[in-house]
C-alpha cells in the first residue's frame, strides 16, 4: 500500500519544514515499510548547511527515518490521533552525503514489539548508496 503526503498528514502530525517524508510504501502492516523523500535545492537547512557545500543534516536522515517509522507504527484506525514518540537511538551511523537532488529512501522494519514499545531498524540510502543507518526505540502516546 503506497500512502502520499495527504495520506502521512493524517496519520503524523509533522508539516512543512518539519515534514520530511513524501511517500510511505508499507510492504507488511506493523512490521516493514518504505519511506521516500525527494531532497531538493529548496530546503530551508541547505541554506547554512554548509553554504559552500549543501548536505542534508544526519539528524534530519534519521528524522525523515523516525517520521516513516512513525506512519508504519500508526497507520491503523486505533492508533489515529495518537503519536509515536522518540526514546532512543542505538548504533546510528553515517556512510554518505545526502545532497540537494537525491532520492533518500528510508527501509525500516520492526525489530521488537511490547504494547507501545517498539524497536525498529533502519537504513537510508541516498541514490542507491547507504547514507545513514541505526537502531530506533519508539512510544506510542497520546
Amino acid at each position: 500500500m503506497m500512502l502520499d503526503i495527504r495520506d502521512i498528514m493524517e496519520i503524523i502530525p509533522h508539516r512543512q519544514p518539519m515534514l520530511l517524508v513524501d511517500k510511505v510504501e508499507i510492504l507488511e502492516e506493523e512490521k516493514r515499510a518504505v519511506g521516500y523523500k525527494g531532497v531538493t535545492y529548496n530546503e530551508p537547512f541547505f541554506a547554512g548547511h554548509f553554504a559552500a557545500e549543501p548536505v542534508m543534516p544526519g539528524v534530519l536522515i534519521l528524522e525523515a527515518m523516525a517520521q516513516t517509522t512513525a506512519v508504519l507504527l500508526l497507520n491503523r484506525e486505533e492508533t489515529r490521533g495518537k503519536i509515536g514518540y522518540f526514546g532512543g537511538i542505538n548504533k546510528a551511523k553515517f556512510r554518505k552525503k545526502v545532497q540537494p537532488g537525491s532520492l533518500l529512501r528510508m527501509e525500516i522494519e520492526v525489530v521488537k514489539r511490547r504494547g507501545p514499545v517498539a524497536v525498529v531498524s533502519g537504513k537510508a540510502y541516498a541514490d542507491d548508496g547507504l547514507a545513514a543507518e541505526g537502531e530506533m526505540t519508539f512510544m506510542i502516546g497520546e
